[in-house]
């Protein structure tokens, strides 16, 4: 394993030298102003007369290098603690401009313009502001081909629909982003519009059919002069407050009282250096999570990282060569999801000079019911990226878990190495080192992946090898399987019909082969589909499985038929499903059956301020053994919204879950006024088709509703920035 970790380091070194970073487009340069633009979205500023301006937007979606259907135009300035950027957006129908009075983070179904920045002009990582027309915003970090939006960040903007189309101004202050301070400052960035009745996205810079979709290598620069060191102080602290009942013998008993207090802190040493620290982090949910098919498992689901200390820095924890494929296991190499109730953490995140990423995290980890009695678990983490020429870098890693008597320890390598401006070769080499409580001695593992992959406007083709040892363990990340050798290539042609009803096809073809380590038993997973984008925002794809799988050293068939329609049917209703038919495996019991799945939604707005969503999720399982229903299960979900304005909301939720025949409600009024200020007030009850039994002590199925647990619940946090 050491000597083919370092030949896969000089090898790659090799490749990273290959290839010298280009941009073809001058850099961009901003007009510095004194007098800052008013941000209401009206462009009636004094700055805007004398802004530099881009127009010349052209469409990546559904086709490369057409100009788009309407007009756009962005504007720049500057001043020495913000950026300022204005858009017009001309539409011919403003009637039809999809808009939504809506939460933070949930304008993705709208008409939307983006600012995709790339702060340090290295081609590793953007972070990209999403705005609709009415001002509302959604951020995301995006690295390693994988966008988070989990992220929140401080920034301004605002918007107005008119006859002419649609205007927004957005602020961001420097403080709320990463960058080398200088004389001159060099970044990239990347314009983007969604007209979403025409599925239709547009750039500037236009992107380069040649190269796909390959964004971090296709930005324009932007140069701005003399900004300094934005060097600051984030205090957040927050409060929280509890309580919770349940029933017992009969009644509803109030089982826990409790508040509690926690505090995080932002120091930004410099303008790229960010210490942060933390005690009791909060993560209190303000809606409670979707209903999920949670039988018929083989592996845990996977959940978000929400918490704000966890967040800074945490794209450079994006790794090479996972999620590969359609049946790679490795999800997720640092999850710090697994971090679960942490008394403290430490964590210094940034830049080193121009080309050197790191990340240190230290958190202690309190173990609630821990059966060894062992109260803490020491969380270390440890990442760096050395970036070279376009999007390539070398990269290494360690974490652990330590607690007494047992560790789990996990380094290695990672990096991506362009080959030529349509194709990438990304890998990792990882080393574990495990040992639990009860074992005599530590167990030694690996994780071996490599990704090849062409994409331009015509192809997209991929191929990974992933080798994964039986005894690999990354508890500070998700890995749903162990243990397995893969093959994987896919290929997919698309073609553009010179049609207004549909605007793109494209069959898929996937191939896999799978060694089963334990068993040393081969299993497939193949497909071949074929997806039509159709115009007024409507998918379809029809996919066929040819599948197999291992479990418990006999092999199983998956074969199935998979479909997918999503439609914007109007500007107020839009409406989706998934089905799929295969044969599968009842896990607890192993044998072979059949199943039908369903996932789908509908989603209703009367008006820009309300929204009502209604999903199902249904799934079941018929044993091939005896024909019996083994499951039968069913997720009916109601989501009412009313938000007041961009702050206050107030939503409904209700939830009924056939299987346990129980039945959800949450009442949730929410007040944000920016990331880390908020007010938020829940109330929520589960209602359980249950009845107490006096005589015998115990509960019985019936036919009426009782209110089984009821929660409330209350938080205040406060954000300072100094």
């Amino acid at each position: 394993m050491k000597h083919f970790s370092i030949s896969i380091i000089v090898f790659f070194f090799l490749c990273h030298l290959s290839l010298q970073s280009q941009n073809v487009n001058e850099p961009l340069r901003p007009a510095f102003t004194k007098h800052a633009p008013i941000i209401d979205g009206s462009l009636d500023d004094q700055v805007w007369t004398v802004a530099p301006q881009v127009s010349n937007f052209k469409t990546f979606v559904p086709d490369f290098g057409k100009d788009m259907s309407e007009k756009t135009v962005v504007y720049m300035a500057y001043d020495k603690n913000n950026l300022y950027f204005a858009y017009r957006c001309y539409d011919r129908e403003p009637e039809k401009i999809k808009a939504t009075i809506t939460n933070r983070d949930n304008i993705s179904t709208d008409d939307w313009i983006c600012i995709n920045l790339d702060t340090y002009n290295d081609h590793q990582s953007l972070t990209a502001f999403y705005v609709n027309p009415y001002g509302i915003q959604m951020d995301s970090r995006f690295s390693n081909n994988v966008e988070d939006a989990s992220s929140d960040f401080i920034w301004y903007s605002a918007g107005k629909i008119d006859s002419a189309g649609y205007t927004i101004e957005i602020q961001i202050p420097l403080k709320s982003i990463r960058f080398n301070s200088g004389k001159t400052v060099e970044m990239a960035l990347f314009f983007e519009r969604k007209i979403n009745r025409r599925s239709e996205q547009g750039s500037y810079p236009a992107l380069n059919p040649d190269m796909g979709q390959s964004i971090l290598t296709q930005l324009n620069p932007i140069v701005f002069e003399n900004i300094t060191n934005q060097s600051f102080l984030e205090i957040l602290p927050a409060i929280t407050y509890n309580q919770q009942y349940s029933h017992h013998e009969g009644k509803l008993n109030k089982d826990l009282a409790d508040g509690a207090a926690s505090l995080t802190l932002k120091y930004g040493i410099t303008s790229n250096l960010i210490l942060d620290a933390t005690y009791h982090p909060d993560f209190s949910q303000i809606e409670s999570d979707a209903g999920q098919i949670d039988v018929n498992l083989r592996s845990n689901l996977f959940f978000a990282e929400k918490r704000p200390f966890f967040l800074e820095g945490s794209e450079t924890y994006n790794f090479g060569a996972i999620r590969s494929s359609s049946v790679d296991p490795v999800y997720s190499v640092i999850h710090t999801r697994t971090i679960v109730n942490p008394e403290f953490g430490v964590k210094l995140a940034g830049k080193i000079g121009n080309k050197n990423d790191v990340s240190f995290m230290y958190a202690k980890d309190e173990l609630n019911n821990s059966v060894d009695n062992t109260k803490f678990v020491n969380v270390p983490i440890f990442r760096y990226k050395r970036s070279f020429g376009n999007d390539s870098y070398l990269g290494g890693v360690y974490t652990s878990r330590e607690s007494e008597g047992a560790f789990n320890r996990l380094s290695g390598i990672d990096g991506s190495a362009r080959i030529d401006k349509s194709t990438t070769l990304v890998y990792h080499a990882l080393y574990s080192n495990t040992k639990r409580e009860d074992a005599n001695q530590a167990l030694d593992g690996h994780a071996i992946g490599l990704r090849l992959a062409r994409m331009t406007r015509d192809w997209r083709l991929v191929f990974t090898y992933k080798d994964i040892s039986e005894n690999f363990i990354a508890d500070m990340g998700h890995i749903t399987r162990t243990g397995l050798e893969i093959y994987t290539a896919y290929a997919a042609p698309q073609f553009y019909p010179k049609t207004e009803v549909i605007r793109k096809i494209m069959p898929e073809l996937f191939i896999g082969q799978v060694r089963d380590k334990y068993y040393n038993m081969w299993e497939t997973f193949n497909f071949a589909s074929v997806n039509i984008s159709f115009g007024g925002q409507t998918e379809f794809i029809a996919k066929y499985y040819l599948t197999t799988e291992i479990y418990g050293g006999e092999r199983f068939k998956t074969n199935g038929f998979h479909t997918l329609l999503q439609t914007q049917l109007s500007k107020q209703l839009a409406v989706g499903f998934v089905s799929r038919w295969n044969n599968a495996i009842y896990y607890s019991n192993p044998q072979q059956g059949k199943t039908y799945r369903l996932t789908g939604g509908i989603t209703y707005q009367p008006s820009e301020k309300i929204t009502a969503d209604y999903s199902l999720s249904y799934a079941n399982f018929k044993s091939d053994l005896d024909h019996a229903l083994l499951y039968d299960y069913s997720i009916h979900r109601l989501k009412l919204t009313y938000q007041l304005n961009k702050y206050l909301l107030f939503r409904g939720i209700t939830e009924y879950n056939s299987y346990r025949k129980e039945l959800l409600t949450d009442f949730l009024a929410s007040f944000t006024y920016i990331p880390g200020t908020v007010i938020h007030l829940g109330y929520g009850s589960v209602y359980d088709k249950l009845e107490w039994d006096h005589v015998n002590s115990r509960y019985d199925e019936s036919e009426r509703f009782i209110e089984f647990r009821r929660g409330f619940f209350f938080k205040v946090s406060y954000l300072w920035r100094i």
